[in-house]
């Protein structure tokens, strides 16, 4: 079924700029008119005809993963659009009604003077044929929707590599949206044929999207021994002292992530997934290291081993590479650049969430917890979690601080960011996800022009209608360095 939301050209001129933004929509639907099935739905957002033989254009094509929707009142229901994506090429509906079975043509013409309709299947596939037809952008653009429309689900309790993948998952997810980026990008994946593999070697690719994923890795870091080891990503082989790691591009309004997957080890060493967070501009960094909790809700907690106190020690010594704030836009709120993040995974995990529900910890802060009586168990072990922890930092909270510069590093160069990814990854045995927060062209923001992004209202709506305005910049070749030498 394909669904069809025609809105009156006032209107979509009225919510453009929160769909260049947000990259999905959300509409109320008459309850009973949904389908019954729960299989995603493309979905065609364009411009309703108020009158007989008028164009209706097609604005914007996306995917509806929960046909059923949210239900919000007695007969309706609240649907998501997610994937949102402009259409490429200029094609009104009128030219894809006359590509259509003379007896489709009236069922199509009327959905788009309606509101919301949903066609029947064998509508639905004729259109969706003959908009692929059309132009060969569109044909790339329906196929990455209908593949990324069902992303494959993880199976973190019957396999340890899904596990694994959650977490990098949710390490890019969390860089992404502290940079301002949608992450419903990554929810566009098929599971890896090497399950050794990092999580980003199952993204779906986009058409047109700047993407790195067959560049030699080591090319980034030109000159640094730490990774003449690492070759192309492969599939299949050996992993042990040889690097896999994978490479993904993502810009939005001028900011630009990169953001390099790394494993280095078989999926049954790993001892856990780290997410290193990079700000050019400043040279800094924040370190995050995951520590899964018990998805049941009153057995939050994990006990403190000699394995959790030896990776304390060792991300004390990468604090310590951060170096006295020289400058103001250098002060940070305290010296602790590297955080213990307790997540969890509900089993209702929804298709495309944001960052796992979790507490993040500095930590200086996870020693002091476990000097005091309040983390000690019933036999003198120690624990740490829910039951423990009165204060800690939120997935909002963390990010805030991130985004203002006020955790972090000082003076950290892009080499040593190389060699500690290297390190966490292979004598550390951690999947490693380094991303790195860039903003791009004529928009490449200084410190103050970051602050004055977070804080200044409407600053995004007017950043949006001002790249609008220009042309839309040409992608980067593969090949293009992700870390250029400085």
């Amino acid at each position: 079924m394909v669904y069809v939301i025609a809105l009156s050209e006032k209107e979509l001129d009225r919510i453009d700029m929160d769909l260049r933004l947000k990259q999905s929509f959300t509409k109320t639907v008459a309850a009973d008119a949904l389908p019954s099935g729960s299989e995603p739905q493309i979905t065609l957002l364009v411009t309703r005809s108020s009158t007989a033989g008028q164009a209706s254009p097609l604005v914007w094509l996306g995917v509806v993963r929960q046909p059923r929707g949210e239900k919000v009142a007695a007969v309706d229901s609240r649907v998501n659009v997610e994937l949102l994506r402009e259409c490429p090429v200029p094609v009104s509906m009128q030219a894809i009604e006359e590509k259509l079975p003379f007896h489709f043509r009236n069922v199509v013409a009327a959905a788009s003077g309606r509101e919301v309709t949903i066609l029947d299947d064998a509508v639905s596939d004729a259109l969706l044929s003959a908009i692929a037809q059309h132009h060969e952008k569109l044909h790339q653009l329906l196929g990455f929707l209908g593949e990324a429309a069902a992303p494959e689900r993880l199976d973190p309790l019957g396999r340890v590599e899904d596990a694994s993948w959650q977490e990098q998952l949710e390490a890019a997810r969390l860089a992404m949206v502290t940079v301002g980026i949608p992450p419903a990008r990554l929810a566009a994946w098929r599971r890896p044929a090497d399950r050794h593999a990092p999580v980003l070697a199952g993204l779906i690719a986009e058409p047109y999207e700047p993407s790195l994923l067959d560049y030699d890795m080591h090319h980034f870091f030109d000159g640094d021994d730490v990774f003449q080891s690492m070759g192309p990503p492969y599939v299949g082989g050996s992993v042990g002292s040889t690097f896999r790691c994978d490479i993904q591009v993502f810009e939005h309004l001028g900011r630009r992530i990169e953001i390099a997957n790394v494993n280095a080890s078989p999926v049954e060493t790993r001892l856990g997934t780290d997410l290193i967070f990079y700000h050019e501009p400043t040279q800094s960094f924040a370190l995050v290291q995951y520590k899964r909790l018990p998805h049941e809700a009153g057995n939050r907690w994990i006990r403190v081993d000699k394995k959790l106190l030896s990776q304390l020690d060792r991300l004390e010594r990468v604090a310590a590479l951060s170096r006295p704030a020289g400058h103001p836009h250098e002060w940070r709120l305290g010296p602790d650049p590297c955080f213990v993040k307790l997540a969890y995974w509900p089993l209702t995990e929804t298709i495309d969430p944001g960052p796992s529900p979790g507490m993040y910890l500095p930590v200086p802060y996870v020693r002091l917890l476990l000097e005091d009586d309040v983390t000690r168990g019933p036999n003198g072990g120690r624990m740490l979690g829910y039951p423990q922890v009165d204060r800690y930092l939120t997935n909002t909270e963390f990010t805030t601080l991130i985004k203002n510069g006020l955790v972090g590093t000082v003076g950290t160069t892009i080499e040593q960011l190389a060699e500690i990814g290297a390190q966490r990854a292979e004598e550390d045995k951690m999947s490693v996800v380094l991303a790195v927060e860039r903003a791009t062209g004529p928009l490449r923001e200084t410190v103050k022009e970051r602050h004055r992004r977070n804080h200044a209202q409407g600053y995004d709506k007017a950043l949006a209608n001002r790249l609008r305005r220009q042309r839309r910049p040409t992608p980067p070749i593969p090949g293009q360095q992700m870390f250029p030498e400085t």
